[in-house]
């Protein structure tokens, strides 16, 4: 792994691809964890004479220079972070004659940030013209950014083509908590998959079947796999186009010597409504006018009693639509039993992640990743774009 520890900045331009996809409303910043995360690596540039470039993208604008997702009050929140100015270098072209002049001005220690990436149409098909254009800005380039770091983008992949270049601390921390995982966890290891759709994680579910000794199947993906058991779902949410895929997932833990764990009992409703009259059903026993938002209290107990037996847990995907009471139990009774359980957990990004913090439990977890795709991917056993071209890349 090609760290910060082992390159030379001072006096360098470093180009510094973080994630500041943060969750925005009327304009203001709802959640700064993605922003705090970064300062470390900043930081430890600002401390060791670099001019520090930052890049990010921020929500879908495809191409197209649009108001609503500027990084200006990224810059402004991140200035009050660092206690001191950041130049928020805007401009519609991301990099322009002026970006290029102003980043030229920069002296040792000071902090810019380009306007979002994702408003030029080169960033996300990797074009060479718009990888060049940011290159031709610094000498360095950092990846800190574990969330885009599956995909292959202009300001990472394209830069790590062009540039001596370096992991930051945060993508440090990520590979470094993922390793053992991946490697040779110590047993007995579980694994938790929830969330909506088993398309959505149909790589990583086949990669964990021959890896874990428990595999937990939560959220509304569950309901795909009862309706291949032939059971009567009513109107749960189910990929119909799916259910010989559950077969065969199912069909292929039988044969192994896995803890398979499916819900036994439900939280039913009619719709998915904040404070509906819901109740709780065996599975057996879901009617067909109602829908499972959350798995039970006999579930509940199921997963809690495997997971004070593990030593190491991965969790990716809550139990139920937590952000609606009263579908909220499942997933915060996962998390107060991963808080309490001696494994070594990881909860790996997403909604999962928003969860823990949400409970107020993030303390409790051994590593909460920043990247939910990056992270299944890596539990995919697939390698991640972002990371490998820095590994290839030319050192300093």
């Amino acid at each position: 792994m090609k760290t910060l520890d082992q390159g030379k900045f001072k006096g360098k331009t470093v180009l510094v691809r973080v994630d500041f996809n943060v969750p925005m409303k009327d304009g203001e910043i709802t959640d700064t964890t993605r922003i705090e995360r970064s300062l470390e690596t900043i930081e430890y540039l600002r401390d060791h004479g670099a001019k520090v470039v930052l890049m990010s993208h921020l929500g879908r604008p495809k191409g197209e220079a649009k108001e609503e997702f500027s990084l200006a009050p990224v810059a402004k929140k991140l200035a009050e972070f660092l206690g001191g100015p950041v130049q928020f270098l805007k401009d519609d072209q991301v990099v322009s004659p002026d970006v290029k002049n102003w980043v030229k001005e920069l002296k040792e220690g000071e902090v810019a940030l380009l306007e979002n990436t994702r408003f030029s149409k080169g960033e996300e098909s990797n074009d060479d013209a718009f990888a060049e254009e940011l290159a031709s800005l610094g000498e360095v380039f950092v990846n800190d950014a574990f969330g885009t770091s599956h995909r292959a983008h202009a300001s990472n992949v394209g830069l790590a083509q062009r540039l001596p270049s370096y992991v930051g601390k945060l993508v440090e921390k990520e590979l470094k908590a993922f390793a053992p995982v991946l490697t040779e966890p110590e047993r007995p290891y579980v694994a938790i998959l929830g969330g909506a759709k088993v398309s959505d994680k149909i790589g990583i579910l086949e990669n964990l079947i021959d890896k874990v000794d428990g595999l937990v199947v939560v959220g509304a993906m569950a309901f795909t796999f009862l309706k291949a058991m032939g059971l009567e779902v009513g109107k749960s949410l189910v990929e119909d186009d799916k259910l010989d895929l559950a077969r065969e997932i199912m069909e292929k833990i039988s044969d192994k010597d896995i803890e398979f764990v499916l819900p036994i009992d439900v939280v039913v409703a009619k719709k998915l409504e904040r404070d509906v009259s819901s109740k709780v059903v065996a599975i057996e026993d879901i009617g067909t006018d109602l829908a499972g938002f959350d798995i039970g209290p006999q579930t509940i107990e199921r997963i809690k009693n495997l997971l004070m037996t593990a030593k190491t847990v991965v969790w990716n995907g809550p139990a139920g639509a937590f952000e609606i009471p009263p579908f909220h139990k499942g997933t915060e009774a996962i998390a107060k039993a991963l808080a309490e359980s001696p494994a070594f957990s990881i909860v790996g990004g997403g909604d999962s992640a928003a969860a823990i913090e949400q409970i107020g439990l993030a303390d409790e977890i051994d590593h909460i990743s920043t990247g939910g795709g990056a992270s299944l991917e890596l539990l995919e056993g697939k390698v991640l774009p972002g990371i490998e071209a820095v590994e290839r890349s030319r050192n300093a």
